[in-house]
């Protein structure tokens, strides 16, 4: 099928019309329902209904509106992956939630250039749900994350069990910063600590929470291993009778993508988990 179908296909959807859509493609209108009939016809159902008000999708064109957007999401993958840089043997993609680019996917990325030095890398950063979604399209060959979406086919690996504390600024412990870890911390968190689950100011993202706090003073929970150097320069303090919170990390990746290339890819990742004084789980 041609992916510029689908591709019109999905700017119908977000546009509403077969007009607006023909506008924003820079074709003509007629272009676009040329096109529109021919999907149809290879699909044989109908996928809108045309009116006064744009244009409405059939149930059918409901069902297609998933498979179009990851027909286009893998095509366009493929593009950016083709034709392989020269003297690579294949590409290889990686992902990351945005809380483990920093050390883990960096030092990851590093490890493979002595260890897969024939071996052309691309690294995403993003939200879990997008990364597990990628990975189960194929688009992604493997991923870490923090909490893992099973699906058939699906690899979980636990590499390490990381640790959240609560640490503060060696001033001020005002404000307390509610440091929004996910749906499992927030479940342990609020039972351990009723009083703070509601916070004056509650930041989702790990960084800019300790931006805030280095600069604005305040106290907050953050990984050990991202604080450890603030806590041995003097700049945050850690309060050592708060309760702690289990934060571990998963490499996921499909059974499907097993190579001799993303064995050597795994295997650098593992020892750099193991030289790092985190035994792999």
């Amino acid at each position: 099928m041609d992916i510029e179908l689908a591709r019109t296909f999905l700017e119908i959807v977000r546009s509403g019309s077969f007009m607006a859509a023909a506008e924003r493609l820079h074709v003509t209108q007629t272009t676009v329902t040329a096109r529109i009939h021919n999907l149809e016809g290879q699909l044989g159902c109908r996928l809108f209904v045309r009116n006064r008000s744009g244009a409405r999708l059939t149930t059918n064109g409901e069902q297609f509106a998933g498979h179009a957007s990851q027909l286009v999401r893998t095509w366009d993958a493929a593009r950016r992956s083709l034709p392989l840089p020269e003297g690579a043997g294949r590409t290889v993609t990686l992902g990351a939630e945005i809380s483990l680019w920093n050390p883990w996917l960096l030092d990851w990325l590093m490890a493979l250039r002595e260890d897969c030095p024939d071996a052309a890398v691309r690294a995403e950063v993003g939200e879990r749900a997008t990364l597990n979604e990628k990975l189960e399209q194929g688009v992604l060959d493997a991923a870490l994350v923090h909490q893992p979406d099973y699906w058939p086919g699906m690899q979980v690996e636990q590499l390490m069990e990381e640790k959240l504390i609560l640490v503060r600024d060696a001033h001020t412990a005002s404000p307390y910063v509610y440091v929004d870890w996910g749906a499992d911390f927030r479940r342990q968190h609020d039972s351990a600590w009723p009083e703070r689950a509601r916070a004056g100011v509650t930041i989702d993202l790990g960084p800019l929470a300790l931006r805030y706090i280095l600069r604005y003073g305040g106290s907050g929970y953050f990984r050990t291993r991202v604080v450890q150097p603030y806590l041995e320069s003097g700049e945050l303090r850690r309060e050592e009778a708060a309760p702690e919170f289990s934060y571990p990390v998963y490499l996921i990746y499909g059974r499907h993508q097993q190579s001799a290339v993303m064995t050597q890819v795994i295997e650098a990742l593992r020892a750099l988990v193991s030289s790092e004084g985190a035994a792999p789980k």
